[in-house]
């Protein structure tokens, strides 16, 4: 894996100075940065990205009145937002179950009409409020959680320790704006 990131990094620096666009070598560079530090190997940060997009796809074109969103970690996708009805939840997650590659499906789908955003931007400012209060917390990486809000509920996901997992918990549970914490996460042994 380590020979894979530099490797990406020059392909992604060389085909962007090829075609001129000098930001998709930055966007390739923070993209490798990012694989670095992860605790996922290479292939399977891909994946989760490539899952996402087929998500997306698959609301767009089969559930296109609904707000819902799908973060994937570990090819483990978490489904958020809102759906109508307890039959469109229902399908919804067994659309998803069906991609390839996906190994497990958490539904915290809300049944309920499709949110402001207002709302929506408030939730925005709880995550960001939750992940600058995990830099520099001196207890666990905060590129090893993924932090996600919903309707003030935090989601947290990400290969970490129980240790990890409870500091990360402690942080978001006692940020201004967060009504409820969830975990999502994949267990390491300590």
């Amino acid at each position: 894996m380590n020979r894979v990131i530099p490797a990406a990094v020059a392909l992604a620096i060389a085909g962007s100075f090829l075609s001129g666009c000098a930001a998709v070598a930055v966007t390739g560079v923070t993209a490798a940065a990012l694989m670095a530090s992860d605790r996922r190997t290479s292939g399977t940060y891909i994946e989760d990205e490539t899952i996402e997009w087929k998500v997306v796809n698959l609301m767009r074109n089969d559930f296109g009145s609904e707000h819902i969103n799908a973060t994937s970690f570990n090819r483990r996708v978490l489904l958020t937002g809102e759906a109508h009805t307890e039959e469109i939840k229902k399908r919804a997650e067994d659309a998803v179950r069906r991609l390839p590659n996906v190994k497990e499906v958490t539904n915290e789908l809300q049944v309920a009409g499709v949110s402001s955003f207002a709302s929506r931007g408030g939730d925005s400012l709880v995550t960001s409020n939750v992940k600058a209060r995990m830099v520099n917390n001196g207890r666990f990486s905060p590129t090893h959680v993924k932090v996600l809000t919903e309707s003030g509920v935090v989601y947290l996901m990400g290969l970490v320790t129980p240790a990890e997992a409870d500091a990360a918990v402690e942080i978001a549970r006692t940020t201004s704006g967060v009504a409820r914490v969830v975990k999502v996460f994949e267990y390491l042994p300590s």
